[in-house]
Formats: structure tokens, C-alpha cells, sequence
């Protein structure tokens, strides 16, 4: 096996501006991947946390009791679709207009907590519950009305925001797979085109091997090996180089977004994150120099 390192880094060393433009290939390419997949881990964060933000507001009927209240509330606590239910009193409903209105007091000044319904505030765990939990809340005897956060234009065309949210949190997620597809396929003809323009400027060598006897594996052993180390350095410098951009930009990221979390905020957390990128770049690295090293030298050794 040392014959075939030696061989392996003996040829980078005789060809370093085609190892190099090898490498600078890959690290761009990896660091590209890198930086998508960052971007499709915060996206699905920022997404999930708008498919679960709309909250639906069950409005209270006048001088229901409590224990009526407190019956609804555990059943929506105890439901799987449901999370985050919250009783909102007349007094707090009050409270919240009027921190909604501080910039023109005048609102509040002759408004009492009687004009205010009392409610149950909840969340969804995803969207496509929202009609089946508004239909079935609408039916409780103790609910007057039923709200949506989301809905611009009335109940009426609660199907349609419905619809568009999901639909475009749909797009984005398929368009980001399509993406990465594409660049996983770029990166693997990268692969393939440079592990052929190795075996053309050692034309001559792998001639003179087959002449003597030497068998498939022996002449396809350190182009492999000069391949993964191809593979290693261009996915490590890539990785090395997103890591280092994206612990730049988190701290602003993380400030501008506020409470939507669509990055880890420790140094530990994003380094586990990134980790998780870089062991699975060396697989998919790896199974691409493989796959495409053993075609081009299959390619090569029937061509002779």
C-alpha cells in the first residue's frame, strides 16, 4: 500500500498547478455547499417557525364559566395538533390594546375591560390542521367567534392564506433539493473531469504498467488515492472557509432575526452543525472520487 502513496504524491508533486486548480475546484465547490446547506437549515427554521407563528384566537361568549373555559383549554392542551394555548381575560385583552395603541393615547382613555371578549389563544403544529381545529372549535358552545392571525381578508378566504403558506413553504423547500441535486452532480463531474486529465498526462506510465503485467487494481489504486487527497483538502479548505464566514455573520444574523433562532447562537452549537456538514461532505466527497475515479480509469485502461 506504501508503493501506492508514494506514487500518489509523487505525481502531485511532479504536476502542483493541476493539484492545485484540483483543489481550488473542490473548496469551491464544498464551500458552496457548504454555505447552501446553511442557508436550507436556517430557511426550514425561519419557515417552520411562520408555519407555527399564525395563532388561532377562540373568542368566549359572555358570563361562561370558568370550569367551561378550563374544560376547552385541556382538551386543546391535550390535542397534538395544538400548542402554546393561552386564556386571555377581559383585564389582559385590555392591557395588550393598550400597549398596541401607546403612540395615541386618546384610544384608550374612555375603553373599559367590558367591551373586551375574553379568548383562548393557541397555536398550530402545522398549517394543514388549520381548517379541521377552527371548524371544531367554531362548534364549542362556549366559543362565540374564531380569529386567524393570518388571515388578512375575513374567515372567508382563510382556505386561500392557508394554501398560499404552504404552497410557497413547499417551493422553497423543493427548490432548495433541486439546487443541491444540481450541485452535487456539478461537483461529481468536477471530480470526473479532472481524475481524466490526471490519467491523460500519465498516459505513458500506465502504458508501460499494463505492458508488464501490472493488474487493474494496482494501476487504479493511487490514482484513487490522489483523488481522496483531492477530495480531503478541497472539502476541508471549503468547509474551513464557510465555517469561518458564517461565525462572522451569525452575531448580526442572530440580532436581526431576534427570537426566530434559524442559527445555533454557542460557539458549541454551530461548531456540532457544521460538524455534521463536514462528515457528511467527506462521504458524499468520497463516494463521488470513488465512483467517478473508477469510470475514468475503466475508461482509460479499455481505451488501451
Amino acid at each position: 500500500m506504501s508503493i501506492h502513496f508514494k506514487t500518489a504524491f509523487s505525481s502531485i508533486r511532479r504536476s502542483p498547478f493541476q493539484a492545485f486548480a484540483a483543489v481550488g475546484v473542490l473548496a469551491v465547490t464544498f464551500f458552496v455547499a457548504s454555505i447552501l446547506t446553511t442557508l436550507l437549515y436556517s430557511s426550514d427554521k425561519l419557515l417552520r417557525y411562520f408555519e407555527t407563528r399564525p395563532q388561532v384566537i377562540a373568542f368566549l361568549k359572555e358570563d361562561i364559566p370558568l370550569s367551561d373555559v378550563s374544560s376547552l383549554q385541556g382538551r386543546l392542551e391535550g390535542d397534538i395538533r395544538v400548542k402554546d394555548v393561552k386564556y386571555v381575560s377581559k383585564e389582559e385583552a385590555l392591557l395588550i390594546y393598550k400597549e398596541a395603541t401607546t403612540d395615541n393615547p386618546l384610544l384608550s382613555e374612555l375603553v373599559t375591560p367590558s367591551i373586551f371578549p375574553a379568548s383562548l389563544e393557541f397555536s398550530l403544529t402545522d398549517l394543514k390542521y388549520a381548517n379541521d381545529i377552527i371548524g371544531e372549535v367554531k362548534s364549542e358552545s362556549t366559543v362565540d367567534q374564531v380569529g386567524f392571525t393570518a388571515n388578512l381578508g375575513g374567515e372567508a378566504t382563510l382556505s386561500d392564506t392557508v394554501e398560499r403558506l404552504k404552497t410557497i413553504t413547499e417551493y422553497v423547500r423543493i427548490g432548495g433539493s433541486i439546487f443541491v441535486g444540481i450541485l452535487f452532480a456539478t461537483s461529481f463531474l468536477v471530480l470526473f473531469v479532472i481524475i481524466s486529465m490526471r490519467l491523460t498526462s500519465r498516459r505513458g506510465e500506465i502504458e508501460i504498467l499494463s505492458l508488464i503485467g501490472a493488474t487493474s487494481s494496482f494501476i487504479r489504486s493511487p490514482i484513487l488515492i490522489e483523488a481522496m487527497s483531492y477530495v480531503v483538502l478541497g472539502v476541508s479548505l471549503g468547509w474551513m472557509l464557510s465555517f469561518i464566514s458564517v461565525l462572522y455573520l451569525s452575531p448580526s444574523l442572530i440580532s436581526y432575526f431576534n427570537q426566530i433562532v434559524i442559527l445555533p447562537k454557542t460557539i458549541t452549537g454551530l461548531l456540532a452543525l457544521f460538524g455534521v456538514i463536514y462528515a457528511a461532505e467527506i462521504l458524499i466527497a468520497s463516494l463521488l472520487a470513488l465512483v467517478g475515479g473508477s469510470i475514468a480509469v475503466s475508461r482509460s485502461l479499455k481505451k488501451r
